[in-house]
């Protein structure tokens, strides 16, 4: 019961923090308002980087470099969340990195980052809350199992929440407009993934050689997977690709050529969402080894023109670790300019988390975006 004793006491601390403002009128405890506690607490304290630069914080295992880069196509629609010390736990970091698509994607990236950090956070927390009391459950039985069932659970509540707001937010139009979330949350030596759409988290891994080598961690939800396509045309949508971009699958409604999304699993997209676009995340874990040396949480932006073994090499050549996201960026869109001649370069997002921190200071700073 160790480790759960220590979560049990770290609720303890979050469930504290600014408990007179917590309540709802009739005196119950309201875990939203403490989630949004603790976000403006840790935000103070320079835990919540949500802008191209590093999260660096002492004694910490991690270490994350972060960097977002317009594309040609308008408003940037990626966006992206690190939180150190994620819920009060000392030994938790919170990732998340969104694409927006469509008219609203900006907005709709922007809402969902918020959203998804809070509700996971309650989720979690009520998760945990319900089986510490629950007579059945044995926690010293089987503690990873216990503890990613808890995150799993936590991740479906999460984000069939955060998509049930979005529909009904009266502020913005998320009828033709969506986004994709990749997040992950370290606590401890295991990560917890969970991927809504087509980003994607690439492990790096040293080999018996001592080469480093890439694991790729999550699925890139594309219309033309089978297990998608299946349940899209189950569905009465259509998959197909337009003349003009063969190997391209989109996922369309049944009568009109519209909305074309590159992806089979988003936020938002009301238009299709009865026609097989759904946003429930398929949620993993991965134990951290001596071995692994950091993970990549990048937008299609990075993929569609660096491999999962480029994007490995180029960051950990970077000489300096807190332009390791900057450098990767860059490196994608000079590829774009090569591979993709006369096709507007894409929006360009990465998170890399180091999971092995040599820094000893405790500082977020910018990051110049190139001209």
């Amino acid at each position: 019961m160790g480790h759960f004793s220590s979560m049990f006491n770290g609720l303890a601390r979050s469930f504290s923090l600014k408990k007179r403002r917590n309540c709802t009128g009739n005196g119950k405890y309201d875990g939203r308002e403490a989630v949004e506690a603790m976000a403006k607490e840790a935000k103070k304290n320079d835990l919540i980087l949500r802008s191209s630069g590093t999260v660096n914080v002492v004694g910490s295992k991690n270490f994350a470099s972060l960097f977002s880069r317009r594309g040609e196509k308008g408003v940037n629609q990626d966006c992206f969340i690190v939180w150190e010390e994620f819920g009060c736990q000392e030994d938790m970091i919170f990732c998340g990195i969104f694409d927006g698509h469509g008219p609203w994607g900006h907005f709709v990236a922007k809402k969902v980052r918020e959203s998804m950090v809070s509700s996971l956070l309650c989720n979690w927390q009520e998760s945990l809350a319900e089986a510490s009391v629950d007579p059945d459950l044995d926690l010293d039985s089987d503690k990873k199992l216990q503890r990613f069932n808890i995150w799993k659970d936590s991740y479906l509540k999460a984000c069939a929440a955060v998509d049930q707001e979005l529909e009904h937010h009266p502020k913005i139009d998320t009828f033709y407009s969506g986004t994709t979330a990749l997040t992950i949350v370290r606590q401890g030596e295991i990560i917890f993934i969970a991927n809504v759409g087509d980003s994607r988290a690439v492990l790096a891994t040293t080999c018996d050689d001592g080469n480093l080598v890439p694991v790729q961690l999550t699925i890139d939800f594309k219309p033309n997977l089978p297990q998608e396509t299946e349940r899209i045309i189950q569905c009465n949508g259509r998959v197909f690709c337009l003349d003009d971009e063969s190997g391209v699958h989109r996922l369309w409604l049944p009568d009109e050529e519209s909305p074309g999304l590159a992806m089979s699993r988003a936020f938002g997209d009301y238009c299709v969402k009865d026609f097989g676009l759904i946003s429930v995340p398929d949620v993993t874990q991965r134990h951290i080894t001596s071995k692994d040396q950091f993970v990549v949480l990048a937008t299609d932006g990075v993929w569609d023109v660096v491999s999962n073994q480029e994007a490995v090499e180029i960051v950990s050549t970077t000489p300096d670790r807190a332009k390791a996201a900057k450098c990767l960026v860059q490196c994608a869109v000079r590829a774009w300019k090569r591979k993709r001649r006369g096709i507007a370069v894409d929006d360009i997002s990465a998170i890399v988390l180091f999971f092995h921190s040599n820094h000893f200071c405790h500082h977020i700073y910018p990051v110049t975006a190139p001209k």
